[in-house]
């Protein structure tokens, strides 16, 4: 059963800028030189600090921060046996389209030795919980619901699947992908049964199918994997989404879509409304659209079937704060294609994709969370007169 949430109810997209000292023991950890442990005795307050900053500025439904994860996907490599973390640098010397990835490669706006992949090089399977063991620690410190945000299956799928290093264990990226639904499958089946809220599947690299026109240019996977016709792969997105969820029901599942969030220069981001993509949307099983509208690349508001709107109006990459009347206005809009109770108001996205790259400071998200607040009180004596 769904908790009561108030009208236009506010929360965010997952992550939160890291310390210094989480980062340094997040290498650690990574190195072998600390025990999961020391590295979750640190992290545990991190966690408390992000949920205490979002229950002040307001916010209704919380999430943890992802302050254990190094980013939005490649966490799962510890959760998942069959995966090795490579860098861009070190997947470079294993393919055999040298010249396409160098290509990948030289539109980054980061070092490729700093972005990690989970690639797979073994039969993939659940080890442990991806994100239950983060929704029972937020369980026992805050009564408010609770997002948790995963990797959807077709980012998943595209991150793991570089064929020179999966073949012996997988024919094809679809082969892999059955796999992928199946460890997701037993993670929401976890999540369910621990009372979580909200379900969140990441999936920004829809926009770079739909945009750039099988080109491959974003980092946000493997990026070898898109050789077919964007449409083809759009549906077999769809259809690994819609297998996730097939059959669950209790919690809102919804799913995020960004045009890139690793850099605050918007220049080399994607660009695009999200016409190409509705018909796509409009068939996922999911409650809510996730969706960036504070950047001019995104286009106007989609009306879409059935489904209630995560109404991005902060960028989370500007330091400037948002003007209230703006954010307001972008609210009104939306309006005119969703009813009130159907519009949530967040972020346009994280602002922390990468543990080590955050796009903001803490004081600047708490401030632009406390002006979707104060916004969200405004429209809620507005619309319950």
């Amino acid at each position: 059963m769904k908790r009561k949430i108030p009208l236009f109810p506010v929360t965010t997209v997952g992550s939160w800028p890291r310390t210094l000292e989480l980062l340094k023991l997040q290498k650690l950890k990574r190195m072998g030189k600390i025990t999961p442990e020391e590295f979750n005795e640190v992290a545990d307050k991190e966690v408390l600090e992000i949920l205490k900053l979002q229950e002040e500025a307001g916010v209704d439904i919380v999430t943890d921060g992802e302050q254990r994860r190094d980013n939005f996907f490649s966490f799962v490599a510890e959760k998942i046996s069959g995966l090795k973390m490579m860098t861009l640098a070190e997947m470079f010397d294993v393919v055999e389209d040298k010249a396409g990835f160098e290509q990948i490669l030289q539109t980054l706006d980061v070092p490729a030795y700093s972005i990690s992949n989970p690639c797979c090089v073994g039969k993939v399977k659940r080890q442990s919980p991806l994100a239950v063991s983060d929704l029972k620690f937020l369980k026992t410190h805050t009564d408010k619901p609770i997002k948790i945000t995963l990797p959807g299956p077709y980012l998943l799928t595209r991150s793991m699947w570089v064929p020179e290093l999966a073949k012996g264990f997988y024919d094809s990226k679809e082969e892999l992908a059955k796999d992928v639904v199946g460890i997701l499958r037993e993670e929401v089946e976890e999540l369910i049964a621990e009372g979580v809220d909200f379900i969140q599947f990441d999936e920004p690299v829809l926009t770079e199918v739909a945009f750039d026109q099988g080109n491959t240019r974003t980092f946000m996977c493997a990026a070898l994997a898109a050789k077919k016709d964007p449409e083809e792969e759009l549906e077999f997105a769809v259809s690994l989404i819609n297998n996730v969820l097939q059959g669950f029901e209790g919690p809102i599942f919804g799913l995020h879509i960004c045009r890139g969030n690793w850099s605050q220069n918007e220049s080399i981001l994607l660009s695009g409304d999200y016409h190409p993509l509705a018909k796509y949307l409009n068939q996922l099983n999911v409650d809510q659209l996730v969706l960036e509208y504070a950047t001019e690349r995104a286009g106007d508001v989609v009306a879409f079937k059935n489904k209630s709107l995560g109404l991005g109006v902060v960028n989370p990459r500007k330091e400037i704060l948002e003007d209230p009347q703006e954010i307001h206005q972008s609210v009104q809009n939306a309006l005119k294609h969703f009813k009130p109770e159907n519009i949530f108001i967040n972020p346009d996205c994280g602002f922390a994709t990468f543990s080590n790259s955050p796009v903001n400071s803490r004081e600047i998200a708490k401030k632009k969370l406390q002006i979707m607040v104060n916004v969200a009180k405004e429209l809620r004596i507005e619309h319950s007169k």
